[in-house]
């Protein structure tokens, strides 16, 4: 019996997604405890084997980032194998990786100077499939060396975060997710005094084949959780009254 047109439809947007870092919803996946979050990407899982971009325009935003970044890489070495850090600013304080459950000696620190040295840097790291994820903070992405980088993690089936701080251009890349992480003003704990979790409004300005959107999130000792809009909006109304 032949295949219907919408076998086959089907049948190559698993191959397509497959290739492009998405697991299907049988296979083991690692879970990053954002539900919502996650059901925004194909199959409702968060893609390893892909890159992703993350944008920010200022400081508060890259410490941010960060920070959202070591959450989530923490979840990746939950399952063996080391992470790779390229930079170029060298403002990374690696013993604040803690806070987020990450031990700065699982991970391999590499300092450059230029962007030519970053991108290679980045690129050949990628290609490491004993590597958990590779982190790379670099100002400009053109096309042609996203697509080069997402060609990369398609043989190994790694994760590449690509932070790009103040970039002077936003054009297209060859990235499975844009995020953009900004910092939200923490809830108090049980009413004691002094500042909370570190909470973000995390979105997703693109996400291929997906679908985009803006959630706020919480870091505590439970992970990270996607904070119900309807509690977020009463404590900051709480907030406003005083």
């Amino acid at each position: 019996m032949s295949k219907s047109s919408a076998d086959i439809v089907n049948q190559l947007q698993a191959e397509i997604n497959s290739i492009q870092g998405y697991k299907p919803a049988e296979a083991a996946v690692c879970r990053m405890g954002m539900g919502p979050v996650e059901a925004a990407f194909p199959n409702g899982i968060f893609p390893e084997a892909g890159i992703h971009e993350f944008i920010t325009t200022c400081r508060e935003g890259s410490a941010a980032s960060e920070g959202f970044i070591a959450a989530l890489l923490a979840k990746l070495l939950s399952k063996g194998g080391v992470a790779i850090w390229v930079s170029i600013s060298h403002a990374l304080f690696p013993p604040a990786l803690v806070a987020y459950g990450v031990q700065p000696d699982r991970i391999v620190f590499i300092n450059v100077e230029r962007l030519k040295d970053a991108l290679w840097v980045t690129e050949e790291a990628l290609k490491c499939e004993g590597v958990a994820a590779v982190i790379s903070e670099i100002r400009d992405l053109g096309f042609t060396e996203s697509l080069r980088l997402q060609h990369a993690v398609e043989q190994s089936r790694i994760t590449g975060f690509i932070l790009r701080k103040s970039p002077r251009a936003i054009g297209s890349a060859a990235c499975c997710a844009r995020w953009r992480i900004t910092p939200q003003p923490s809830r108090s704990v049980a009413g004691l005094p002094g500042i909370g979790y570190r909470r973000w409004n995390v979105a997703l300005d693109k996400v291929r084949n997906g679908n985009t959107g803006n959630w706020l999130v919480e870091w505590s000792d439970s992970g990270l959780q996607v904070v119900p809009k309807e509690t977020g909006l009463i404590i900051e109304e709480r907030r406003n009254v005083g």
